[in-house]
């Protein structure tokens, strides 16, 4: 990642990169049976193409308000609606340790706050990351026990992360 590219060109390194980190994942849990989650719903593209991929596991999306798309907006009952801080841990207690993989893509434009910010998520996700576990970031986490691992071909360094339960 170059700190000269244009925010067009870092637009697109960062969709590629999703992209190819969320289809590797999808490939890697499909044999799991725990539900997905997706951190941050936004305009719901990333949401919508994890649904069009996942057909046997539910897709549960946490979100403060739904503003999404309405081709790209979940069923009522799959939307946890409230602040990440509040819903991961009351999360903890309604699933457990059983989502076979995880996306998020919770932070802005500004670096110094997003690496503070999952700071402080990281340990209020890793406890609903199911042994076997997937979870894709578009900031670096900082997790006790998963393994970040090598990105897929076709994403760009530093644009996407990938961890393991």
């Amino acid at each position: 990642m170059s700190e000269n590219q244009s925010r067009l060109d870092l637009f697109i390194d960062r969709m590629v990169s999703q992209r190819a980190c969320l289809d590797f994942a999808i490939e890697q849990t499909k044999g799991m049976s725990g539900p997905v989650f997706e951190l941050g719903l936004g305009n719901g593209r990333t949401y919508h193409h994890m649904i069009q991929y996942i057909q046997d596991r539910p897709v549960f999306v946490f979100e403060r308000a739904v503003a999404s798309h309405p081709d790209s907006t979940p069923p009522e009952g799959r939307v946890i609606l409230g602040d990440v801080r509040d819903t991961l841990p009351a999360s903890v207690d309604r699933f457990g340790a059983t989502a076979s993989l995880i996306h998020a893509d919770l932070g802005g434009h500004n670096r110094e706050k997003n690496d503070a910010f999952a700071r402080f998520v990281s340990p209020l996700i890793e406890p609903l990351l199911a042994p076997g576990g997937l979870m894709v970031s578009s900031d670096r986490m900082y997790f006790n026990a998963l393994t970040e691992l090598p990105l897929p071909e076709g994403a760009v360094e530093g644009r996407c992360f990938i961890y393991r339960r």
